[in-house]
């Protein structure tokens, strides 16, 4: 009930603490998502890798970025999936009767999404030092880094969190993540945009992925990022606080 809000921090902790107790249970779920993003990281660059070129002499670094955005944008999924088994059930209406914020349930799916996909980014990033990812990178590059990573999964999250809501069925449910996993692959994750035919180089330089991409790779090298940062945060925090107001108004319809 909305009369506590009082104690809406508490009674999310609670819902973040169940969500991720359903998380630990069954591991299968991290290992899933960052499986297939390593995967993609050991075919680029032990099998592609050798004819692709970025102008860089470290295919891994150039390629690593766009790896964990496809490792979140594959996560997200999961939130998605949960959510709507919850709806389902009926956990949700009960959840509804008991005297607690009605949007701390929402609130756990979502911190359980930044947890859970943090977990996968930490260890794709550490496969990555294996293959030979090297950062000149300073403490305060890294934490924009970490932002602009914690922005993005938060924006995708509220995606998620709509599709569980809306989804008629599982397969509904899961298809919604796909465009957004193939998104990457239509920017400068893996090649350069200039080497793309002119109608794709425009739709790659002119979406998201690409400044974010962009501006993680030039604080990740120690380069300067210039107005590519701002572009990626404005994305990060438009699409995010869109999808979130389009979220919370069908949650509260069918609340």
């Amino acid at each position: 009930m909305e009369a506590t809000k009082g104690f809406f921090f508490s009674d999310m902790s609670v819902m973040l603490g169940r969500s991720m107790r359903h998380i630990m249970r069954s591991m299968d779920t991290i290992i899933t998502v960052t499986l297939m993003p390593i995967a993609f990281m050991l075919l680029f660059v032990y099998v592609f890798g050798g004819a692709i070129q970025t102008g860089t002499g470290n295919y891994v670094n150039y390629l690593l970025p766009g790896i964990l955005l496809i490792a979140i944008a594959s996560g997200i999924s999961y939130t998605a999936y949960r959510l709507f088994l919850d709806m389902q059930r009926g956990i949700f209406e009960r959840f509804h009767s008991m005297p607690i914020a009605r949007s701390a349930a929402l609130w756990g799916h979502v911190l359980t999404s930044l947890v859970s996909n943090a977990i996968s980014v930490a260890i794709i990033i550490l496969v990555a030092f294996l293959m030979g990812f090297r950062s000149s990178a300073g403490v305060g590059a890294w934490l924009a880094v970490v932002g602009i990573l914690v922005l993005f999964t938060l924006a995708l999250t509220w995606i998620a969190v709509i599709a569980g809501l809306t989804a008629k069925s599982v397969d509904g449910v899961s298809a919604f993540s796909y465009p957004l996993i193939f998104l990457p692959f239509i920017s400068s994750a893996f090649v350069p945009a200039e080497s793309m035919t002119s109608v794709v180089r425009a739709f790659a330089e002119n979406q998201p992925v690409t400044s974010i991409v962009e501006a993680i790779r030039a604080l990740l090298s120690g380069q300067p990022v210039g107005n590519e940062i701002w572009i990626a945060l404005l994305w990060c925090v438009g699409i995010m606080l869109v999808a979130y107001a389009w979220a919370m108004r069908i949650y509260k319809k069918r609340a």
